[in-house]
C-alpha cells in the first residue's frame, strides 16, 4: 500500500511540474521580454491647472484643455513613462487639493517667489513679472493715474500678493474704496475691463502679453510691479519627483523640444527669451 502511494505521489509531482512549465511557455510576453511585476502600474502625474489662464492652460474652441504648461507636462510624462491627467482647479483650492492627494502638482504659471518654503519645487523655468494693464484709450498712463480707479486681480494670485505687500500700501489705498478687487479668473477680470466695470487689471506678464496679442490696440501695459519666475509646485515631501521633472525639462532644452513648445505659442505672447532653465 505504501509503495502504491509513493508511485501516485511521484506521478502527481511530475504532472504539477509539467503544468508549471507549460504555463511558463504560454506567456504573452515577447521572447526575451520581462513581464511587469504583479500589480505594477505606470505612475499618473495629476496636473492641477487654472483653465482660465492662457496661454499656460485654457480651454480650446473644441473644449479640450491646451496650453504651454500642459504641453510641457505631456512631454515630461512621455519621456518618463508616466500617465498624464490634467485637472482644472479653482486657484484658491490648490493647497487643499495638493494636500489631500487630488492632484500631484500645480503646473500653470505658478509663481515661485514668496512661496519658496511652501512647496517642493522644480527649478524655475520661465521668467515672469506682475504688471498693470488698462484699456489703450483710457487715458491712464501711470500708476498714479489709478487714484480713485477700480483695480482688479485674481483671487490668491501673485499679483494680489504683490499689491498687498507693505511697499504698495499707499498705491492700493489710492484705488477706489482703498482696496484692490478680486475675481475668480483672469478671463473674467479682462471681461470686466473690456466692459468698463473696472479700470485696470493687475496680472502676470504672460497674461497681459496674451490679452494684448489677442486684442491688438485694445489693451496696454502701464507698469511692472515686480519680477519673478514660474516653477512647478509639488506637496512638501515630493522633492525627488520635482527633481525628476527638472531633469527631464533640462533634457528637453538640450534637444530643442522645449524651444519648439514655446515657439508654438509665440502668437500668444510666449517668447523663448523668457525661458530661464538651462
Amino acid at each position: 500500500m505504501k509503495k502504491k502511494f509513493t508511485v501516485l505521489a511521484t506521478l502527481a509531482a511530475a504532472l504539477c511540474m509539467s503544468v508549471a512549465l507549460m504555463a511558463g511557455c504560454s506567456s504573452d510576453e515577447p521572447a526575451g521580454g520581462d513581464a511587469p511585476a504583479d500589480g505594477e502600474e505606470a505612475m499618473t502625474l495629476v496636473v492641477g491647472f487654472d483653465a482660465g489662464y492662457p496661454p499656460y492652460g485654457y480651454i480650446a474652441d473644441d473644449g479640450s484643455y491646451v496650453g504651454l504648461d500642459l504641453d510641457l507636462a505631456a512631454e515630461v510624462c512621455e519621456r518618463n513613462g508616466w500617465a498624464l491627467e490634467t485637472t482644472p482647479i479653482d486657484w484658491d483650492a490648490k493647497d487643499a487639493l495638493l494636500n489631500d492627494g487630488s492632484i500631484t502638482c500645480v503646473w500653470n504659471g505658478f509663481t515661485y517667489e514668496g512661496r519658496e518654503d511652501l512647496y517642493a519645487w522644480t527649478e524655475p523655468y520661465m521668467l515672469n513679472a506682475q504688471v498693470m494693464v488698462v484699456k489703450a484709450d483710457s487715458g491712464i498712463a501711470s500708476l498714479e493715474d489709478l487714484a480713485g480707479k477700480n483695480v482688479i486681480t485674481q483671487v490668491e494670485s501673485a499679483a494680489l500678493d504683490v499689491l498687498e505687500a507693505e511697499e504698495n500700501a499707499a498705491l492700493v489705498a489710492s484705488f477706489a474704496n482703498g482696496a484692490v478687487q478680486t475675481i475668480a479668473t483672469y478671463n473674467d477680470a479682462f471681461m470686466q475691463l473690456e466692459t468698463g466695470l473696472v479700470d485696470a487689471v493687475a496680472c502676470d506678464l504672460s497674461i497681459a502679453a496674451f490679452q494684448m496679442a489677442a486684442n491688438p490696440d485694445v489693451y496696454t501695459q502701464i507698469a511692472e510691479l515686480s519680477a519673478e519666475h514660474y516653477a512647478v509646485g509639488f506637496k512638501l515631501g515630493n522633492e525627488d519627483l520635482a527633481a525628476q521633472v527638472t531633469a527631464t525639462l533640462k533634457e528637453m532644452v538640450a534637444d530643442g523640444t522645449a524651444q519648439q513648445i514655446c515657439e508654438k505659442y509665440a502668437d500668444q505672447g510666449i517668447t523663448w527669451e523668457g525661458w530661464c532653465l538651462k
